[in-house]
């Protein structure tokens, strides 16, 4: 299998920057400053058809993973509505209090998905116990996790990473995400990742009137074609891409 370029994004004009780059995947968003919230109906309708397979980020709140039901309740509606948009997955996660992962809830959520590809987020990236998370998700179905290895970012938590590529033995892929750039791809991808996630982003003033008037910040992170076409070139050195998988 080739490598995967998976872009994160919170805007229509991120999205486009994103397919003109060379994303292999997108993981669409609102909110990336908080982490990444859920998107729109509207926003997912209008990425069903960029050309390039989006999964939508399912997470109705910025902080914890630990969900009321009535969260639970949003959250298997805004699957329904990233399906009915034409979407191609979802990006899910659920703790319990104490970090580790709420299968209970997870069951639900991909049970709603059915055949969407699911994501696992860094809510992984809580849990006490990393290789009985991993179990967890290949027993509920996951395609994919996305982790930094439990660190402040993926290059800081290469070795723990590495170690889940093997302990994932191709029942999972472990896709390296927090702080993936050009100069920290190549030590990810020597150790047996296959999938990287990255903003690829720049620093973009905000008109000043804008931010004065609390409708954004100052200086916002804008998603940049010419960074993700460089990160792909990197992976490209690597060994290769596949394309739209």
């Amino acid at each position: 299998m080739g490598l995967i370029l998976e872009v994160c994004v919170d805007s229509l004009a991120g999205l486009a920057a994103a397919v003109a780059g060379g994303a292999d995947r997108v993981e669409l968003c609102s909110a990336l400053e908080l982490g990444g919230l859920t998107p729109s109906a509207g926003v997912m309708a209008a990425a069903a058809g960029c050309g390039v397979p989006v999964l939508a980020m399912i997470r109705p709140r910025s902080g914890d993973f630990v969900w009321s039901e009535a969260e639970v309740a949003a959250m298997l509606a805004d699957i329904a509505a990233a399906r009915v948009a034409g979407l191609a997955g979802v990006v899910l996660g659920a703790s319990l209090p104490d970090g580790r992962l709420d299968v209970g809830v997870l069951e639900r959520l991909a049970a709603a998905a059915g055949r969407l590809d699911l994501t696992l987020h860094r809510c992984f990236d809580l849990v006490p116990d990393m290789d009985v998370a991993l179990e967890e998700a290949v027993a509920l179905g996951f395609r994919r996790v996305l982790t930094s290895g439990g660190a402040m970012t993926a290059a800081a938590g290469e070795a723990r990473i590495g170690r889940l590529v093997e302990r994932a033995a191709g029942r999972i892929a472990v896709m390296a995400g927090a702080g993936v750039t050009v100069e920290t791809a190549p030590g990810l991808l020597a150790v047996g990742v296959r999938e990287l996630h990255g903003s690829c982003a720049e620093p973009v003033a905000a008109p000043g009137k804008v931010s004065e008037m609390g409708f954004g910040p100052k200086i916002a992170r804008r998603t940049s074609a010419a960074r993700v076409r460089a990160l792909k070139q990197v992976m490209e050195a690597a060994g290769g891409v596949q394309r739209h998988v």
